[in-house]
């Protein structure tokens, strides 16, 4: 099954284009965001795989803002254990899920593994990647299902929080303020895997 998805960023001033494409051993996402912060233009194309429990399983970024460019490469086992290009990153030990600051599709990642029951909460480690920044560090943050479509999102320390809308297969609807989604299609798109 694909899905093409189109989001419209409200605080970066971007438009990304999607595709989620899920198949028997997992999840492949393959995007392209462009946009304009602090007034250069940014262009971002990632790729994330995930197994079939949605653990993370690879992050590819390759992006620029105005003259810096930006290239990220991680792997992971789906245990919490992440390689690098100069082999194991101890510091990320723990983190199953990635958070990619310019797309609200890295949300799904932590909502599809959980399968939280109604008001359960939990906290997780995950690999934050401010590109606008330059910035890649682990984090805590926690997650609370309201409903069927609704999560609250909390950094910990609690320094932002959103409550977010979400779809049957848990791809953002409403991320108030920062995301909103103007399109999703079902498509049938001959991708390349490698």
């Amino acid at each position: 099954m694909q899905t093409n998805i189109l989001w419209t960023g409200l605080e970066y001033y971007s438009l990304e284009n999607c595709l989620v494409e899920v198949f028997s051993e997992g999840v492949e996402i393959t995007s392209t965001i462009i946009g304009k912060y602090e007034e250069k233009i940014y262009k971002v194309d990632y790729r994330i795989k995930a197994n079939k429990q949605w653990e993370t399983t690879l992050l590819e970024i390759d992006s620029r803002h105005d003259d810096h460019m930006q290239s990220i490469r991680l792997e992971s086992d789906g245990n919490g254990n992440w390689t690098g290009k100069d082999g194991k990153i101890n510091q990320f030990k723990g983190c199953f899920e990635v958070d990619v600051s310019l797309t609200p599709f890295t949300n799904t990642l932590p909502i599809n593994r959980l399968h939280l029951a109604l008001h359960q909460s939990q906290e997780i480690q995950v690999i934050y990647c401010d590109l606008l920044n330059g910035q890649t560090r682990c984090v805590t943050q926690k997650y609370t299902r309201l409903s069927d479509t609704k999560y609250h999102y909390e950094n910990v320390p609690n320094d932002f929080e959103a409550t977010i809308q979400v779809d049957e297969n848990g791809y953002v609807v409403d991320y108030p303020s920062l995301f909103e989604r103007t399109a999703a299609l079902s498509t049938n798109y001959r991708l390349h895997r490698t």
